[in-house]
């Protein structure tokens, strides 16, 4: 099944090269561009120590899930789709494994801490984005659906983490918090 939906959505690469254009572009910068808008989010005028304290537990959430991916890269070696020939490949080829997907990870782990923060509007923002990045990884032929469904559970699993241990309103925090 995992194979089938992966060829069945990667199959409409090449088919519209507007379509493509947008999927690369999403491909390529939409993780920083996800970046990018949540640092822009340090200057919301609306309550801001949470929004803050929620960009601080975005940015560790990134980190922490990348961190749990590079853990697992080192036991699952799991060969791209596109070398499976199950794919093909419209973006350069990748120079790690596929599973897990590092873009599912780094941008379900920045929506996952903004609506466990209780941010609902920047959470389906961020949370659209995350999907369209996600969708275009398959798309441009780089990743397996579960490769990014893993990944997005690695996201959140770190968002989880950082929500139980990066208190708002700890010393620490306001001291973060406080900066700019």
């Amino acid at each position: 099944m995992d194979q089938t939906i992966t060829h069945w959505i990667n199959g409409f690469a090449r088919l519209n090269s507007v379509f493509d254009t947008v999927m690369i572009a999403a491909s390529e910068a939409g993780v920083q561009l996800l970046v990018f808008l949540v640092a822009v989010q340090w200057w919301s005028g609306k309550e801001p120590s949470h929004v803050r304290h929620s960009c601080v537990a975005a940015g560790l959430s990134f980190i922490i899930g990348l961190g749990f991916n590079q853990v697992i890269l080192l036991f699952v070696q799991r060969v791209r789709p596109y070398d499976a020939g199950l794919s093909q490949l419209i973006v350069p080829p990748s120079a790690d494994w596929s599973f897990l997907s590092d873009h599912a990870t780094a941008s379900m782990a920045i929506a996952a801490a903004f609506l466990i923060h209780k941010l609902p509007l920047r959470a389906t923002a961020f949370g659209l984005l995350a999907l369209i990045i996600c969708w275009s990884r398959i798309f441009v032929g780089t990743h397996y659906v579960t490769d990014i469904l893993g990944g997005a559970l690695t996201g959140l699993a770190a968002a989880v983490l950082v929500k139980l241990a990066y208190r708002e309103g700890t010393r620490v925090d306001r001291l973060i918090t406080g900066i700019l």
